[in-house]
């Protein structure tokens, strides 16, 4: 008997909350894989009510309404078989597969292991499943499971390969930061090796407010190889046919027993359903396509790209605007804005002060010509002026400082959200993380907006961003034409001109000597022992420390922006604001 499934892995970008909308992007796709006469189509965990719902879960209506649409989906599959992910309610709350077959609803997994580290909290709402239904479609043993789930070795998937599941189909709401996707894959690789199974492995892909998911849905064959693999940060629907042989495969008991005995801890109910083979015409065998995944710089940039894009067009913004200083971190956000929305829906603002060079403003004006935006001036000289008379009888017989540099970057706040707030745009703050970690921004200034682009990008990467942005760029560009970030704009010291002369190295380490210390400390949660260890000057450790611990307020009022690395301020790092702590129980100096 010939046992070949088409399999389609529906990697789909839903809207969370969008409930009408993400059913008929689902039945819309059903019907491409049923087009493309796939057995049976996977979509990703959650993906009716998009990924993470958080506390819209808590609301009945909206339990309820993820139900009723649900059944919209279930009479769209005539002819073929799906998963699909939802809310589940039984007395409790579950993140639960339904496995639909020719329009009816067969049975529901709901996902054993629920994440509680990081950026997850599933277990604020949901409860832990333990069923575990093993289906038999045309001759073939197939188990499901829900993303976590498959982290672990002694898990519902290894107690379903012990019961004959040679598919295992696995959905994922799985967030993507730097480097993921290759442990991830391994990880899979090994699970599809111990058990000696085929495994299809969805991924919904989009932003989702700090989140972004990069999709790489794949299908592994049961030495861990790679079958079929989808691109990366891209919709796609990926078809391919597993071919399971001609006698079903009794594995050994002894195989997997110790992978088995964990999950038969978790006392899951094993449930067995038969189902019809859908009759269909005999069709030519696919060849699998396996898409070389993104990596390194093209990676990040590409889930900022995508973060960005998102989280505007998601919220129904057309336009963004950005203060362009002529620095290196304006002139990234600003063409990652133009390749997320269009050069069209990007609004540059030049806002020179007594303290910008004419250097600054040529290089802003060069970098909105080159991406093809629309560039404003607004000096903002006038203003400063006014606030210096209003303020000079409070600040009279003081020192200038901090204080008096910081009503310029204020004063440009306001012009960017007057904008905003006149026109509908969103705007972009431009700061990065290595700015953010040690409070070197301004409240309600520079530090003001709607969405953070660099949020998670540190100093040194920004450079590595705007050398590989000019690379792609370089290929296509015609002899002459300006490249989108120039070089001076990349070579020059990084200043915020508030003051005569100033450099950011006036009041950080050098950004190469900073952003290890960063990575250390924020990242990894070293200690100043290990991080002198690690070859770093005991004293700029013990500055930066403080720098970080000190500017926990600021960041609180720091607008989201797309996590990249393994650990972001804001859902992944939660530290206290009121916060006394110092390492080896010294305190920080007043």
């Amino acid at each position: 008997m010939d046992r070949v499934v088409r399999i389609a892995l529906g990697q789909i970008n839903p809207i969370v909350g969008d409930l009408w909308g993400n059913s008929r992007l689902i039945v819309e796709w059903i019907g491409r894989a049923r087009d493309q006469g796939a057995d049976i189509v996977l979509f990703p965990e959650l993906a009716l009510t998009g990924y993470p719902p958080e506390d819209l879960v808590l609301k009945p209506a909206f339990v309820r309404d993820n139900l009723r649409q649900l059944n919209v989906v279930v009479e769209a599959t005539k002819g073929i078989s799906a998963v699909v992910g939802f809310v589940d309610e039984e007395g409790d709350l579950f993140n639960a597969a339904a496995f639909i077959h020719d329009g009816e609803l067969k049975a529901v997994y709901h996902k054993v292991f629920l994440p509680n580290y990081g950026v997850f909290d599933e277990q604020r709402y949901f409860t832990p499943g333990h069923r575990c239904p093993i289906f038999e479609l045309g001759g073939v043993r197939i188990g499901v499971s829900v993303c976590e789930d498959c982290w672990y070795p002694a898990g519902p998937m290894a107690w379903e390969a012990q019961h004959g599941a040679e598919l295992l189909l696995n959905i994922n709401g799985s967030p993507y930061h730097e480097g993921k996707r290759v442990t991830r894959e391994e990880m899979i690789a090994g699970r599809a090796a111990d058990y000696g199974a085929y495994i299809a492995w969805v991924n919904t892909v989009g932003g989702q407010d700090e989140l972004v998911f990069d999709g790489n849905s794949a299908i592994f064959g049961p030495t861990g190889e790679v079958i079929a693999r989808a691109p990366s940060f891209q919709e796609h629907l990926l078809v391919a046919d597993v071919d399971l042989g001609t006698v079903p495969f009794h594995r050994p008991h002894e195989s997997i027993r110790r992978e088995a005995e964990g999950a038969e801890r978790l006392e899951l109910l094993v449930t067995e359903i038969d189902l019809k083979a859908l009759a269909g015409q005999e069709k030519p065998r696919l060849s699998p396509t396996a898409v070389h995944p993104l990596e390194g710089t093209a990676e990040v940039y590409a889930a900022v790209v995508l973060g960005t894009h998102d989280y505007v067009s998601k919220q129904d913004f057309k336009k963004v605007v950005i203060g362009l200083s002529g620095g290196v971190d304006s002139a990234l956000t600003a063409a990652i804005a133009s390749d997320a929305l269009g050069p069209e829906n990007v609004i540059g603002v030049r806002m020179p002060s007594r303290f910008t060079s004419p250097e600054s403003l040529e290089d802003a004006g060069l970098v909105a010509e080159a991406l093809g935006i629309q560039l404003l001036d607004f000096p903002i000289e006038p203003a400063h002026k006014a606030f210096e008379e209003i303020l000079a009888g409070a600040f009279r017989g003081t020192r200038p400082g901090v204080a008096e540099e910081n009503i310029q970057p204020r004063i440009r706040s306001t012009i960017l959200h007057a904008l905003s707030n006149k026109f509908g745009y969103i705007v972009l703050t431009t700061g990065n993380k290595s700015e953010l970690a040690t409070g070197y921004g301004t409240l309600y200034g520079d530090m003001a907006g709607g969405f953070a682009v660099l949020k998670d990008i540190t100093k040194t990467m920004v450079y590595e961003l705007c050398h590989y942005r000019n690379s792609i760029s370089r290929a296509g560009r015609a002899q002459g034409a300006l490249q989108p970030i120039p070089e001076r704009v990349i070579t020059k010291p990084p200043t915020a001109e508030l003051k005569p002369d100033q450099k950011d190295s006036d009041s950080l380490p050098p950004y190469d000597e900073l952003d290890p210390i960063l990575r250390g400390y924020v990242e990894q949660d070293l200690g100043p022992e290990e991080l002198v260890a690690a070859g770093n000057r005991p004293e700029i450790v013990a500055r930066v420390i403080q720098l970080v611990d000190r500017s926990e307020y600021k960041r609180r009022q720091y607008p989201p922006g797309v996590k990249i690395t393994p650990r972001a301020f804001g859902r992944d790092r939660r530290m206290p604001i009121v916060n006394r702590y110092v390492p080896n129980g010294g305190r920080h100096a007043p």
